[in-house]
């Protein structure tokens, strides 16, 4: 019976301007070229073997029996580079999987090396340009063998005899100890000149210094380097070099309920995704990253942001129409297979939130102050003023009625906040007065009409009973601070409504076969990123022993190579949704960071921006805050900041 690879099976590789996904029993089973959004050449993550994948395998595990994957598996040191070991009766080999990062034709290449004895091995690879549906041309072209469909042309270089029958291009061949064989794919459009044959050996060590010396620029020296630097490469590797935009993910489709039609497109640059990674990398010293997604920004938005889009395309594209692709049956017969995204057409008013922390961010780190940037933000704050009343459709994107979220009505605050805090310290010239005005007055309205006092919890909208795991960042953006006991009666709230057994969070409720709140039918898994706020809402509320004991268990969910997924299913404890998720990766990085201070002498406990983080034992107060300041405005000069703490 055929084996099907869980999500988690999967390892990432990657040139920053696309990647691959690579199974554990050998076979490159997801490839989009040139572009991460770019129609799959590779596509049997979504469907089977007939819609494209490439198998490096020993020759007794050429089937998905179950019986074929890897003794153990791999990055080389701090990089991209995936080592998969093979051990058989007759000897055992290794299997190096990289992309080198682009300075010409993009290549997967493939370096099988014999350890001990000789392994008769079998290389598989069936091209299906067009998300698997057509069927490419195979020939020879100057002793050199390409594969051509379209506007495609996938030229495959190796040593060893090469034969094509019905659409397979099949290699069998033999390694012995300290012997090696390369294969190398390359792209370029069918018009264009044969790319040039590449020196594998040589792009191996370029690509081991490329990823040891960007690693090295990592300045988080905590206890949870390894995690951190591992969700680092990952972030890196999902953005496009040559833009600067970071997609939220670099698949589509992967079910957030296996069966389920919660499959959606993430190979795009939401505002919201991208600039909480770069707040995530900022934070662990990466301040080019930062320059280039700021470019991307000012390209992406032009002079227009008073049509702001949640979503864009790596290169600033803004028409994402989503389509279906019927002849895809889906990962686990989960349909339909999308491609775009139409809620790139919606209103989601906390990425002004989010886009200005990091513009903020970006200041505090010493990123170098940009004239045209600062007209942005000005507009982009002058806009939210304008619409931050209006219903929108939140953070989770939903396809039902717009509400009024309290997340997104947080995150105008935050705008505006991180907008005074700038004028106030003359990075911005703007009037102050208004804008305190506007955040005094957010403020009020979301404590008003946002919480719940029989429950003593914020909710998801105003008016609703159903809770939403967004409003845990309550404290990490500094609405309110830690111990007001609002806050804490949040997070116990999220924990007995949200929480499964072992505290992993829901984001909210959904009800099955009926539509739920986000107008969808069917369920989902615990969100890992909303697990990872919650480790920061225990730690900021003084649970600092149940954030840690939760941090550690949100590490064991990761992949034997370190990868998250954007969702987990503790029942059948998988993972589940678009692989490697973004987000889940940023959460990691921010709760490590925020859990290493907490844990530091008071002495040295300030953030990479220069501001205090709470001490690292707080004692929730039970009653209001008797100072003479009202509470509201002790929120609005609070220290915490999301992403930054």
């Amino acid at each position: 019976m055929k084996r099907l690879p869980r999500i988690e099976q999967y390892g990432l590789i990657g040139d920053m301007q696309t990647s691959a996904h690579v199974c554990d029993d050998g076979s490159i089973d997801w490839l989009c070229l040139p572009r991460f959004d770019s129609p799959a050449v590779f596509a049997s993550l979504l469907g089977t073997q007939k819609h494209g994948t490439w198998r490096i395998a020993p020759a007794a595990h050429t089937d998905r029996s179950g019986s074929g994957v890897v003794a153990e598996r791999r990055y080389r040191g701090d990089s991209l580079v995936l080592e998969s070991v093979w051990r058989t009766p007759a000897g055992s080999v290794r299997v190096l999987d990289f992309m080198p990062p682009r300075d010409g034709a993009p290549q997967v290449i493939r370096i099988v090396e014999g350890l001990a004895g000789e392994v008769a091995m079998v290389s598989a690879m069936r091209p299906r340009p067009g998300y698997g549906s057509v069927s490419p041309w195979i020939h020879e072209v100057g002793g050199r063998l390409v594969a051509e469909a379209g506007a495609d042309a996938l030229w495959l270089d190796t040593c060893v005899q090469q034969v094509e029958k019905d659409g397979v291009v099949v290699s069998a061949f033999a390694v012995a100890a300290g012997q090696s064989v390369a294969f190398v794919l390359s792209w370029c459009p069918s018009h264009a000149a044969a790319p040039d044959i590449p020196d594998p050996e040589a792009a191996l060590a370029e690509t081991l210094t490329f990823w040891q010396g960007w690693t090295r620029e990592c300045t988080y020296d905590g206890p949870y380097r390894e995690p951190v630097v591992r969700s680092s490469i990952a972030l890196k590797a999902m953005t496009y070099g040559p833009s600067g935009g970071i997609v939220a993910a670099p698949t589509t489709s992967l079910p957030e309920e296996i069966g389920g039609n919660r499959n959606w497109d993430y190979r795009f640059t939401w505002l919201r995704d991208a600039s909480t990674t770069l707040a995530a990398l900022l934070g662990t010293g990466y301040r080019q990253e930062a320059q280039a997604w700021r470019r991307w920004l000012l390209r992406a938005v032009a002079g227009d942001p008073e049509n702001l889009q949640i979503m864009y395309g790596i290169t600033g594209e803004r028409d994402l129409r989503e389509r279906e692709l019927p002849w895809l049956p889906g990962y686990e017969g989960s349909t339909p297979v999308r491609v775009g995204n139409g809620a790139a057409d919606q209103l989601q008013l906390d990425v002004y939130g989010e886009v200005i922390e990091t513009l903020y961010l970006a200041h505090q780190s010493g990123v170098a102050h940009c004239a045209d940037t600062a007209v942005l933000h000005q507009r982009l704050v002058e806009h939210l003023a304008q619409r931050w009343r209006e219903p929108d459709e939140g953070i989770w994107e939903i396809r039902g009625a717009r509400r009024h979220f309290v997340h997104s009505k947080v995150m105008a605050w935050v705008a505006v906040d991180r907008t005074l805090r700038l004028a106030q310290a003359g990075a911005l010239d703007i009037d102050v007065a208004p804008l305190a005005e506007l955040r005094a007055t957010i403020h009020h309205e979301v404590c008003a009409k946002g919480f719940d006092p029989v429950r003593n919890t914020f909710t998801q909208s105003y008016g609703s009973q159903e809770l939403d795991a967004a409003t845990l960042l309550i404290p990490r953006v500094g609405f309110l601070p830690p111990d007001d006991p609002r806050v804490v009666g949040t997070v116990d709230a999220v924990r007995r409504e949200l929480s499964t057994a072992d505290g992993l969070v829901r984001r909210y409720p959904t009800i099955g076969e009926r539509p739920g709140v986000d107008g969808l039918t069917g369920d989902e898994g615990t969100f890992i990123l909303c697990s990872f706020w919650l480790v920061d809402a225990l730690a900021l509320t003084g649970r600092l022993d149940e954030a840690h004991a939760l941090f550690e268990r949100l590490l064991a969910l990761r992949n034997d190579v370190g990868l998250l997924a954007e969702e987990y299913d503790p029942v059948q404890q998988r993972q589940l949704g678009n692989f490697p998720q973004a987000f889940s990766h940023m959460g990691l990085i921010q709760s490590a960071r925020l859990l290493h201070q907490l844990s530091t002498p008071c002495a040295s406990r300030h953030s990479a921006a220069g501001r205090p983080v709470p001490p690292a034992r707080i004692q929730p107060s039970l009653q209001p805050s008797s100072s003479a300041v009202p509470i509201d405005q002790q929120a609005a000069d609070s220290p915490y900041a999301y992403a930054s703490s």
